[in-house]
């Protein structure tokens, strides 16, 4: 049990690809959020649920958190992931990532570096909503979200890629691990699930790798 870590879990999202909240959808008998958050709550001390919903999530008996910049996308939920955080590390999490290990989270977490983010590599991406933020980037992800904000009503493609997670870790650098190397990767760890037919292929990945 990590006590030196916060477990964070980002529940926004309009889920406009799925058509209804993603969290909420059902497998194996629990809800996708709720899969993500008994994972944390096993590994972590304290864990935090950032949503601008709290309502819906009460059954999580979680600390829950809005964004400070309401609805600015998954840096938003970062920022206020580590605003309210009281620890230095943090391991962050989108709760549609509901096939993440314990065994993924330990090695990211113990990963020796002095880059203030650790994240992976897998599926051919770069898989940034799940890995570690150090809060020290916490004033780079504020002065990201105000200038998009400022910058709103000028230009919204600029405003857009401007708002980017990955836009804030070129800012502050990040250690990038290729999980697919690692002995003990299960196809699909990192599986984003948005759009209806990624119901169907996760209940295909579950049914070929035992998570």
């Amino acid at each position: 049990m990590y006590k030196d870590v916060t477990g964070i879990i980002l529940a926004g999202g309009k889920s406009t690809r799925m058509g209804e909240n993603k969290a909420l959808m059902k497998i194996s008998g629990i809800t996708f959020i709720e899969r993500v958050a008994n994972l944390m709550k096993s590994m972590f001390e304290n864990v935090m649920l950032i949503t601008n919903t709290p309502e819906e999530y009460e059954f999580l008996n979680l600390p829950a958190y809005k964004d400070v910049y309401a609805y600015k996308g998954p840096l938003a939920g970062i920022h206020s992931g580590l605003y309210h955080s009281t620890t230095e590390k943090n391991f962050i999490i989108s709760c549609d990532i509901p096939l993440m290990t314990k065994e993924m989270i330990e090695y990211i977490i113990s990963f020796k570096t002095d880059k203030p983010v650790t994240i992976c590599k897998a599926d051919g991406f770069i898989q940034q909503l799940a890995g570690v933020y150090s809060k020290s980037i916490l004033d780079a992800a504020e002065k990201l979200l105000k200038e998009s904000i400022e910058e709103e009503t000028r230009d919204k493609l600029q405003t857009k890629r401007r708002c980017k997670v990955l836009s804030l870790i070129d800012i502050t650098g990040a250690e990038i691990i290729n999980a697919e190397e690692l002995p003990f990767y299960k196809e699909g760890t990192f599986f984003n699930m948005n759009r209806p037919e990624d119901y169907s292929k996760v209940t295909e990945i579950i049914s070929h790798n035992s998570f």
